[in-house]
């Protein structure tokens, strides 16, 4: 073996056995082994997402009977879901993103959130609001995905417009016409069996009394028709069988 193949040989050893710099890898291998996560934290951080997109879904749906009540609740729960977002993303995490990151995702998961109540609370009540929730569940499911591929650290922005996505959008797009369909379907059957029509007509008992005539002299036989109509009696003393 020649001297050159030999250096060769030397180089691609010695870089084969330098170790890796920079500070992800110091950080790595400073930090031995780690450290097993809470149970009640991964548990909290596991049920602040279905809690806060629950809160969001009922709030969606019941938004137009209460503006001010159902707002309330929906902003709890997208604090609830952020919390969860913050607990299982940043502090339960082994490696901590830097604030760009940090600010998408917290982005990205609120939009999530909304997406999934959208999603889910008009699948729950579509019988109470059939329109709304004709709209609801195909919107949520568009917006669910973005946010999702949005959050997700291993799929890339792209996927989006991906054949997934466009599996997506044409399931949303058959979603929104038949259920609206079916909600026109729903809005114009009838209401139930209790309502018959207009409105109800007096029942007759046979117990009303006969109509007087309005004119009592011009119905009367051989009345001169310049007579005047004799006054009616007065109503007769009270007696109690005493004579004064």
């Amino acid at each position: 073996m020649t001297s050159p193949q030999l250096l060769g040989t030397r180089t691609a050893d010695a870089s084969t056995d330098t170790p890796a710099t920079g500070r992800a890898a110091r950080r790595k291998r400073h930090a031995g082994p780690a450290r097993p996560r809470p149970l009640a934290a991964r548990y909290l951080g596991y049920v602040g997402y279905f809690v806060g997109a629950g809160l969001i879904s009922g709030a969606v749906v019941h938004h137009p009977l209460d503006p001010d009540r159902y707002t309330r609740i929906a902003a709890y729960g997208a604090l609830v879901f952020l919390a969860a977002t913050v607990l299982n993303e940043f502090v339960l995490t082994r490696e901590r993103p830097g604030l760009p990151r940090l600010l998408l995702v917290m982005g990205a998961s609120l939009l999530l959130s909304f997406g999934i109540g959208m999603l889910s609370g008009g699948l729950q009540h579509f019988d109470d609001f059939p329109a709304r929730g004709a709209v609801l569940v195909p919107a949520g499911l568009l917006v669910s995905f973005v946010a999702y591929v949005i959050k997700d650290a291993d799929t890339p922005a792209r996927r989006v417009f991906g054949p997934v996505g466009l599996a997506v959008l044409v399931t949303a797009a058959l979603a929104f016409l038949g259920l609206r369909e079916v909600a026109a379907s729903m809005e114009s059957a009838p209401a139930g069996g209790h309502s018959h029509g207009g409105a109800e007509e007096p029942a007759e008992d046979g117990h009303a009394p006969a109509t007087t005539p309005a004119n009592p002299a011009a119905t009367a036989p051989g009345a001169s028709p310049t007579a005047k109509p004799k006054p009616a009696p007065s109503a007769a003393p009270h007696t109690d069988g005493h004579a004064h």
